[in-house]
Formats: structure tokens, sequence, C-alpha cells
């Protein structure tokens, strides 16, 4: 890497952009490696175990367990996305990326994320159908529409992000090409060019009502409506087996939104705080809830449980 470029000069290299390890403790960044490594390795173990299980159980083929596979390969895709990048800073100091390189991870990073969003909406109407119309709940949801649903859900995010590469080639940087984060984001590009970017924060304000603000809407009016069904269970007994099953969706939904409320709440009005701060919640914001979720659906949801522990149980020796 040249460590000749002068980041705040206006002579800066337009084709690459630098990303940012442990801020102004770049010779620590191998103390991040390893703990970064063990979260890639765990959300890959994880989230391909579940895949498989889900695979080769025949009993775990209903739209429950469809969608969560379908989460699992948003999450396998998103953490694919980020991987090389911080995993090439913290291990070998490698904080440069070119320009097409980093819209592309800009591109693929915000995909899975609006794509992630769209399947917890989908995993709440699952579990709404399944509360409501328990007797059709399978002849509503047949494996070829959870499919439809996840085909739309992906084209729905190719959409949303399809204009932003566009968007952010026509801008000249002139200015530093330091990021603020060991990964690309359309903010974080976008506010080093030294051109008008009103176009693209109006863009980027309208990807993120039309997904993630609509997607959280939607969740809240499908538990409402959940609630009111079972409030209206005469038996105790079924209330909370209904409750029980929704219980690792909602915790997938705390997983996905409390990392990004709290990343927001820091950009916006923890500007005083250590720069350390701000990438920890960074890599917390991108690398945590993908490790997270087969760990909720594994520890929540007995038939997955079981099926992992008979996988992973030591064969007996007959005598």
């Amino acid at each position: 890497m040249r460590s000749t470029i002068s980041f705040n000069s206006s002579t800066v290299n337009h084709q690459t952009f630098v990303l940012v390890g442990i801020p102004g403790m770049q010779e620590r960044n191998s103390w991040m490696a390893f703990p970064l490594c063990l979260l890639y390795i765990l959300t890959l173990f994880g989230n391909l175990t579940i895949l498989f299980v889900i695979k080769i159980d025949q009993s775990l083929h209903e739209p429950m367990y469809l969608f969560l596979s379908i989460l699992a390969c948003s999450d396998l895709g998103l953490s694919l996305s980020t991987m090389p990048t911080m995993l090439g800073i913290y291990w070998f100091d490698a904080r440069e990326i070119s320009f097409t390189a980093c819209l592309t991870q800009m591109f693929f990073i915000h995909l899975f994320q609006w794509t992630e969003s769209g399947i917890l909406v989908a995993m709440a109407f699952d579990r709404l159908i399944a509360i409501q119309n328990p007797l059709r709940y399978t002849l509503l949801l047949p494996n070829t529409r959870i499919g439809k649903i996840g085909l739309a859900v992906l084209a729905r995010g190719v959409c949303v992000c399809f204009p932003a590469p566009f968007l952010i080639k026509r801008l000249p940087f002139c200015r530093s090409n330091m990021l603020s984060h060991s990964y690309c984001l359309h903010p974080d590009i976008v506010h080093l060019a030294c051109a008008d970017i009103t176009i693209n924060m109006f863009y980027g304000l309208i990807a993120v009502i039309c997904t993630l603000c609509l997607d959280a809407v939607i969740i809240l009016v499908s538990y409402i409506l959940i609630l009111k069904t079972v409030l209206s269970i005469a038996s105790r007994e079924e209330r909370s087996r209904a409750l029980n099953t929704c219980v690792s969706h909602v915790c997938t939904i705390l997983i996905f939104y409390v990392p990004m409320i709290g990343i927001s709440a820091v950009h916006r009005f923890g500007r005083h705080l250590s720069p350390i701060v701000h990438m920890m919640m960074a890599n917390i914001y991108i690398a945590v809830p993908p490790v997270l979720n087969p760990i909720v659906y594994s520890v929540k949801t007995q038939q997955i449980r079981q099926r992992i522990r008979k996988m992973f149980q030591p064969m007996k020796i007959r005598s």
C-alpha cells in the first residue's frame, strides 16, 4: 500500500478509497483481527448448519423454516460482502479499496440489509397466518408461494439499490478519500464528494423510508393483529403456545433494528464520543446480527434444536 497518499489534499487519488480500522491506532488493528475472524467463522458455521438441517429434514419443509433458510442466505450474503475488506484491514492493514470495488461492496451490503428487512416482514405475515388460520397455514403458504415471496423481496432490494452506484459515479471526489468505517456505505461515500449531493441524500432518504421504515410499520401492525388474535383465545395454555412461536422472530427483529438504531444515534448525537466507540458500533452493526440469528433460532426453536443435537451427537458404539 502506498503510504504517500495525502488524504486531505486536492491531489488525492480518485480511483481509491481508504478504509479505517481502529482510528488513530492502526498499529493495533491486529487486536480486532481474531475476534472478528471468530465472528465470521461462527456466522458461516451457524447459517450453513441451519441451511443443512432444514434441507435434510423433511419435517422442516414448512413456511416458517423456509423463510428462516432465506434469512440465513441473506446473512451469509451480508457477511461475505464485508468479510474481505474487514479482515484485510485488521489482518494485513490493507486499507485501500478501488472505487469500483467500493461501489460494488456498498451495493451488496445495502441489498442484503434491505432484503433481510423484507424477509422479516414476510416472517411476520407467516406468524400472523399461522396464528389466525392454523388449519389452512400450509395451504395459504405453499412452497411455490414462499419462493415467489423470496424473489419479490430480492427484486425489491435490487430495484432500490440499483440507482445508488450510478448516482455516486457522477460525483467528483477532490477532497479526502478516507471513509469512516472498514466497509463502504452509501452515506459515507457521498459525504466525501465535493459537489452538490442533494439528489443522493434525497435518494437515500426515500430508499430508507420505502424499505426499513415501511417494513418496521408493517411488522408492528402485524404483531398488533397477532396480539389481538392471541388475546381472543380462551385457553391460557394455547395463548402461551401461540406467543412462544413468535419469540424467535421478535428476537431477530430486535437483533436487526437495535444495532441500526444504535449506530444512527451515535452518528447523530455522539459526535463527541471517541472514534473507537464509532468503530465498535459500526462493526457490531454489520458483523453481529448474522452470527446471532442462527443462535437464536437454534436455541428457541425446538425442532431445529433437536435436529442439530442429533446431527452432532456422538454415535453410540453398539455392544
